[in-house]
């Protein structure tokens, strides 16, 4: 059997899955196996999946009803589980591809450096593929200077190398978008250090189409409680400087997402649902740690619109007169 299982979740990404197959099946790295998950997806791509495993033998396809993003990679770490005896998983988009070394270097990293996970660098592409330089060496970092030095690409599922066995007890929040952020921080909280190579072996595809980047839903809401989650985790398990990064940072996400629900013209019961749901997360994160957090009625005056709306709407007229008070007066304006 192949020592490293390949996820690749798919679904109504036709222009783009060839693209994706062809550059993980012509790997330097040849011992894998392909695991390309039709995740119910209404277009050709499920035909186009069994097509590819015609004519590959490292090739299996899963077809299951629509479950979205996390359904399609629980799918594929189960079937490694219960048919397979690879080692290592690693989970590529559909949309996106990956360079030709790219296996061949996150085993080498893993396997030279004895660690559990390993993890490229990235290039966001809009289909040119970049130049990489392949010849820079392999640095290891602890989990919580990774995170806080690297965030975008710590919290990411993909452009990793992880040992199967972390997956023993983990699934990706199924419903849930911005998924890896409820995910990703456990992994690599739970090993001593992780192998980085920083060459971009991985192609970020900006997909228009993609699922955080159409109108915003209330599911965008996810990365609120996803968050809201790893304050709690960074707390409870002594890492203090990730705790205080995602803390700091916690008020400011809050806000623009409260912002972005105030644009929505109409939302259905569900959404405004949701909505008071995050609200009461949200008040019950910023209670607790409110002797820590410094708030600005100015910088996040839309935080407490939405938390406090009488006592803001009240700070918001008294400054707004004070400042005209100055203004006739001369005075300059702080």
């Amino acid at each position: 059997m192949a020592r490293i299982s390949v996820i690749v979740p798919v679904y109504k990404v036709e222009p783009y899955i060839d693209r994706c197959v062809k550059s993980i099946l012509t790997q330097t790295y040849t011992d894998f196996e392909l695991i390309l998950v039709d995740d119910g997806s209404p277009d050709n791509c499920p035909a186009m999946c069994d097509a590819w495993a015609e004519k590959d033998s490292r090739i299996v396809v899963i077809h299951q009803a629509n479950g979205g993003l996390s359904a399609a990679r629980n799918a594929g770490i189960d079937w490694a589980f219960q048919h397979s005896n690879s080692e290592w998983l690693t989970f590529i988009d559909s949309d996106d591809w990956v360079h030709p070394q790219c296996l061949a270097k996150l085993l080498d990293a893993a396997a030279q450096n004895g660690v559990d996970v390993s993890v490229c660098g990235y290039a966001e592409t809009t289909g040119e593929e970049p130049a990489v330089d392949t010849e820079k060496a392999v640095a290891l970092w602890t989990p919580e200077d990774f995170f806080i030095e690297k965030n975008v690409n710590a919290v990411v599922a993909w452009g990793k190398l992880y040992r199967k066995d972390r997956f023993a007890e983990i699934r990706y929040p199924v419903g849930k978008i911005h998924e890896d952020e409820f995910v990703t921080y456990q992994i690599l909280f739970a090993v001593p250090h992780i192998a980085v190579l920083s060459e971009p072996l991985y192609y970020y595809y900006q997909n228009p189409q993609g699922i955080t980047k159409g109108s915003w839903n209330s599911k965008r809401f996810d990365a609120v409680e996803a968050i809201a989650e790893q304050i709690r985790y960074f707390e409870t398990q002594g890492y203090h400087a990730a705790y205080q990064r995602q803390l700091w940072t916690f008020p400011d996400i809050v806000c623009r997402h409260f912002r972005a629900f105030r644009r929505v013209d109409r939302v259905s019961r569900q959404e405004y649902a949701r909505y008071r749901e995050i609200k009461r997360m949200v008040k019950r994160v910023l209670h607790r740690h409110q002797a820590e957090l410094k708030l600005s009625w100015v910088r996040h005056d839309s935080l407490f619109l939405e938390l406090c709306p009488v006592r803001a709407i009240l700070f918001l007229h008294t400054r707004s007169a004070i400042l005209k008070i100055k203004r006739l007066f001369g005075r300059k304006i702080t």
